[in-house]
Order: C-alpha cells, then structure tokens, then sequence
C-alpha cells in the first residue's frame, strides 16, 4: 500500500512519528507544493491513503474524481475548508483528522504585533548589513487599544496577552454578546468603533461566505492612520486589493500578514516586499509541538483505518 505526505515543506514528517509502525505501507513525503491538478494526480497515482498538511492543497470534486486508487485522507487539525467533503463520500474516501493546538497560531500572532510595532525587520536588518544605529521609533502597547475581530479560542489567547501588556482589548464578531466578550477578557463593541479606535486589529475569525472579505475598504479607512492590522487567520477574510491600497496610500501604518488569497505566494509579488508590511510564509501553526501531534496521529488514524477500528472522522 501507498501513502504520499505532502507539502512537508521542511522535510521533517517522517521525523515527528513512527511511520514504519505501519506495517505493509510504503510512505512517501513530497516537499514541493503541487499547484495544478495535473500535478496532483500524477504525484499521487496509486496512492491509496494520503497525508494532508492543512489545507496546502485542496482536493475538490474534479481532483478527486482522477484519484481512483485514494482510499484515506488524513488531514492535520480536523478542520479542512480545502476538502470537498462531499465529493469524498460519492468516492468512498474515508476522511479524518488529529488533533491541533490553538496555542501556536496565537503566539504567532503577538510574534507579528512585536514585530510591527518595535520595527524589528528594519532594526535587525539594518544592524547585521551596519547600516544607520536605530532608524525609527516604537509604538508603546501599554495603554494601547487592541481590536479583536473574532473571540474563539484563539483570540481569547491573543486578548490575555494583550492585557498582561496593559492593553485596552475589545472585540466584535457578528455574533459575540456582551457576556461571552467579557468572559475572554474583553469588552464588546461595535465594529465601526473597533475599527477606528484601536491601534491594532487582529483577526481570528472562521472564514464562511458571511465572513469573507468583512474587512474592506470602509473598515480600513476607518483605521487611524497609526493603526496596523494583523491576519493569522485566513487572507479571505480580508479585500487584498483594498489593503493594498491602504498601504500604498499610507491610510494605515502596516500589516502583519501570515496568510494569504495565493500560497505560497508567488516571487514578486508586491506583499513579499512592501515597505509596510512583516510577511510569514503561513507559519502561524508550524511549531514541534504542533507537528508532533499531526503526524503521530496521523500514523494513529492510518493505523486504525487499516485495523478496521474507529477514526477521528473529519465533520462536514
């Protein structure tokens, strides 16, 4: 039997678990990203149980449909908007996950507010090329407001961080009450007042047709031009072109992005290199601790497949 693992961008899957515990399975990692379906179908020819990271390559309807031999799909974390459910069940293809930490995303997202808020690119780089001796000026979080759009796990991580700074953090989703902001530890308000008072946004909200692109070129022009916005969570949630254009334009002071509409994104592009923005690569879950737990459950779930047992069964 043949299981493939992909996108093991860092050549370290086969590190993080016992995969020769899988008796009779010849496993196989791919570390390039395969961007068309073409590519897809060649690499996975007669595999029949394939190892997903994330949601790097989506397996929609007319992918599936040229991959007859697949019989399991693992994904890491047990959420996969990348994956035609549906389509997997008109195939017979069991889906399942493993468990992931919300942890990682949140520290990522404090990595990319520090960042941007001390110049660290600037600074850093400038000192190791002796360049000028300190060349901007920092931005104080103590006594800011940050603005969180979104308060699930992840964001009530981020909004304790922001009040063990000394932070002002509100919040708004287009569900959150009064009770559920104050028990994350924050205070509810609207989202035009969001938008305009705090000095920095994050956004931590699931994206759905009713999410996409809630933040556009009203929320940004309503951003003090000091203000910054951060994305850990999905580009789509955000106009890309709107916030380019608030960039261009100065309306804001920057970005932290880790997310994005194309990954990886394609050499050139203007977010690799704006002047204003602090860039990762989707790096927000990639932590051992994090790999660890994908792909030791990963072998668990191939394991218990292949035993006939009960798997962690991905819910549409």
């Amino acid at each position: 039997m043949r299981c493939v693992v992909l996108d093991d961008y860092q050549d370290v899957a086969l590190a993080y678990a016992d995969w020769g515990s899988l008796r009779g399975v010849t496993v196989e990692t791919i570390g390039r990203h395969l961007a068309t379906d073409d590519d897809v179908v060649a690499a996975l020819a007669g595999a029949e149980v394939v190892v997903a990271m994330r949601e790097r390559t989506p397996f929609t309807a007319a992918r599936l449909a040229r991959l007859p031999d697949l019989r399991l799909l693992v994904t890491t974390g047990m959420r996969n908007a990348s994956i035609d459910l549906q389509a997997c069940a008109e195939h017979g293809i069991t889906v399942c996950g493993t468990g992931s930490s919300f942890r990682p995303p949140a520290e990522h997202t404090w990595a990319l507010i520090l960042g941007l808020a001390r110049h660290l690119v600037t600074e850093a780089t400038e000192l190791r090329a002796g360049g000028p001796w300190q060349s901007t000026v920092g931005t104080d979080l103590r006594g800011a407001t940050l603005g969180l759009v979104g308060l699930g796990r992840i964001g009530t991580a981020v909004a304790e961080v922001g009040t063990a700074f000394g932070m002002d953090v509100v919040a708004w989703s287009p569900h959150l009450t009064v009770e559920r902001a104050s028990a994350g530890g924050t205070r509810l308000v609207g989202k035009q007042e969001l938008f305009s008072e705090a000095d920095f946004v994050s956004l931590h909200l699931v994206l759905s047709e009713t999410t996409r692109a809630i933040v556009g070129a009203a929320e940004l022009a309503a951003m003090k031009p000091a203000a910054y916005l951060v994305n850990t969570s999905r580009a789509g949630l955000v106009d890309t072109s709107a916030l380019r254009r608030a960039l261009d334009t100065r309306a804001i002071a920057g970005a932290g992005l880790d997310v994005f509409d194309e990954e990886p994104l394609p050499a050139g592009h203007p977010l690799r290199s704006h002047p204003r923005v602090l860039a990762t690569p989707h790096t927000g879950y990639v932590t051992h601790g994090n790999y660890t737990t994908f792909f030791t459950e990963a072998v668990e779930d191939v394991e218990a497949w292949l035993a006939g047992a009960p798997v962690r069964v991905l819910a549409g």
